[in-house]
């Protein structure tokens, strides 16, 4: 069992990405810079709820935003999907034990299959 470290980053990162809108965003920011009024574009929000997103994004550390003058452009940071990715291997081992058992109990039916035919 993977041992938990940093558990508030990654406690933020997971309620970060658990709102769908969220995860829009962040996909839509994968593709590059981009300004809040793009980012609600495509939604039927206001600026200031998808501005609200954008502060959970960026307390998780997932999106950082500049200031030039007017424009404050918002741009993804996917190093704590890193630390994500790193909690999630560490039941890779599990996943693989379940998926091994679960071939040799097909592979038990398929030879049974075979007798019984």
């Amino acid at each position: 069992m993977p041992v938990m470290e940093d558990t508030d980053q990654l406690s933020e990162v997971f309620a970060a990405l658990a709102n769908p809108v969220r995860r829009s965003l962040l996909a839509r920011l994968a593709e590059g810079v981009a300004t809040v009024t793009e980012l609600a574009e495509p939604f039927d929000l206001q600026l200031p709820a998808v501005s609200k997103h954008l502060t959970v994004l960026e307390r998780a550390g997932l999106v950082v935003r500049a200031r030039h003058a007017q424009y404050r452009p918002c741009a993804i940071d996917a190093s704590p999907l890193q630390e994500v990715l790193a909690w999630a291997e560490g039941y890779r081992p599990l996943w693989e034990a379940r998926l091994d058992r679960m071939e040799q109990h097909l592979a038990h039916l398929r030879t049974q299959e075979t007798k019984d035919a």
